[in-house]
């Protein structure tokens, strides 16, 4: 269900804006988009698995607010990091 150490090192590579940069909005929403797409399908396969399913909900909120707090400050690097992690239409 979690991402591997591997995984983590290289979103944080990919969406960093600078060489020391590791917990930058980006790099957060990044992070998150992965958790919830790993939960989501751990979630397919075990229905019954409430627990995982409120972690899933608490994870898009978390995700939702930092979006909107980005949104807010920097609507460019916004518009450009939803369309390179895929969501929203």
């Amino acid at each position: 269900m979690s991402i591997t150490q591997e995984k983590k090192q290289s979103l944080i590579a990919d969406y960093r804006r600078d060489e020391n940069d590791v917990g930058s909005p980006p790099v957060q929403i990044a992070i998150m988009t992965e958790r919830i797409r790993n939960l989501t399908e751990h979630a397919k396969a075990n229905k019954h698995d409430q627990h995982s399913k409120r972690g899933l909900l608490r994870l898009v909120g978390q995700r939702k607010r930092m979006m909107r707090y980005m949104n807010r400050t920097d609507h460019a690097a916004y518009r450009e990091l939803i369309g390179r992690l895929g969501i929203r239409g």
